[in-house]
């Protein structure tokens, strides 16, 4: 199993935040199945976590073990500080919530929807109904807001499921299957609305079945595969642990193209094209190597252009699974 990889931040920051999730050993079984054997998760405050795995692989229970729907078997786990064990109730104070499946009530309107999550929460009258006007206006819901949400799009609906998530101002939101079944325009909506969270301090975890969504919003990702993590870290950096990536040198000159051909003699290449194709991870490191040799050389390439596996490689190579649904392919192609 590959070795997971040290964080990296979408933000530039080299100092890991704390950590607003941690488990250490979270195992957990229904009846004689193992569903999670013993996954370890760090998880630092105000970052985007992707959690992908083949159907069936226990993403949505380590949503429900983390957000305290279900309990662990076994682990030590602390959300927004809190240990689940000792005080569970401070953690669900931490934590927002919107599962696979809408929570919205269709035979009321999106505003009552909202000031029913207010009560929920014991916001006073005017606290609720401010809150709900803001939240509302942010998720641009407002025109729609007495109209009975069955009327509303599945992106509508979907915005209007985070909306009341965040009724109780959450510092840690999960996020399970968000984009399921939304079209394009309301998924890239959707992402714009993640984005702005975390941009606010909000950590968010997320699964998905789409292998695009985690590449663009994830800081770091972890594939889950029969009940542990296969690997970690990084979208660029579990592209790097798997085969393909190559460094595509193109020329119009043949002497050029046969010159770089004798200096990179690993290379492949291709007559007809003028092209080569040198194996590479993609590196900073390994793309300087390529070029300083081509100038030992006297040689200038027309073209350049780096090829690395896409999450999709990633995905079967480190799972095995070939249990995605078609979309998933069609999404990242």
């Amino acid at each position: 199993m590959p070795s997971p990889v040290m964080p990296t931040s979408r933000n530039g920051n080299d100092q890991e935040p704390p950590a607003a999730v941690r488990a250490v050993g979270l195992r957990k079984s229904y009846g004689d199945k193992l569903v999670l054997d013993g996954i370890d998760l760090s998880i630092p405050t105000g970052t985007v976590f992707a959690l992908l795995g083949p159907n069936g692989a226990g993403k949505t229970t380590v949503v429900k073990i983390l957000s305290t729907l279900v309990s662990a078997d076994a682990g030590d786990i602390h959300v927004g500080g809190h240990d689940l064990a000792a005080d569970p109730q401070a953690a669900r104070a931490a934590i927002g919530v919107t599962g696979q499946f809408s929570a919205v009530d269709g035979l009321i309107t999106g505003e009552e929807n909202m000031l029913l999550m207010a009560d929920l929460h014991h916001l006073s009258r005017s606290e609720g109904r401010r809150t709900a006007a803001e939240l509302l206006e942010r998720f641009d819901l407002t025109e729609a807001a007495r109209k009975p949400a069955s009327t509303y799009s599945g992106g509508m609906k979907r915005r209007l499921d985070i909306a009341m998530t965040l009724v109780g101002n959450p510092r840690i939101i999960f996020l399970d299957e968000p984009t399921t079944g939304l079209d394009p325009r309301s998924r890239h909506s959707m992402w714009r609305i993640i984005r702005e969270l975390v941009s606010g301090g909000v950590t968010v975890f997320l699964t998905t079945q789409y292998l695009e969504e985690a590449d663009e919003l994830a800081d770091r990702i972890a594939l889950l595969s029969n009940g542990r993590i296969a690997a970690e870290g990084s979208a660029d950096e579990l592209k790097r642990l798997v085969p393909g990536g190559h460094v595509r040198l193109r020329f119009s000159d043949p002497s050029a193209y046969r010159s770089a051909a004798l200096a990179l003699h690993e290379g492949t290449g291709d007559d007809e094209a003028l092209s080569l194709r040198i194996p590479s991870d993609g590196s900073q490191r390994e793309l300087r190597a390529v070029l300083d040799r081509l100038a030992a050389a006297g040689i200038e390439a027309d073209e350049l252009t780096v090829h690395t596996p896409d999450l999709d490689d990633v995905f079967f190579a480190l799972t095995g699974d070939t249990d995605v649904p078609s979309q998933t392919r069609e999404e990242v192609r």
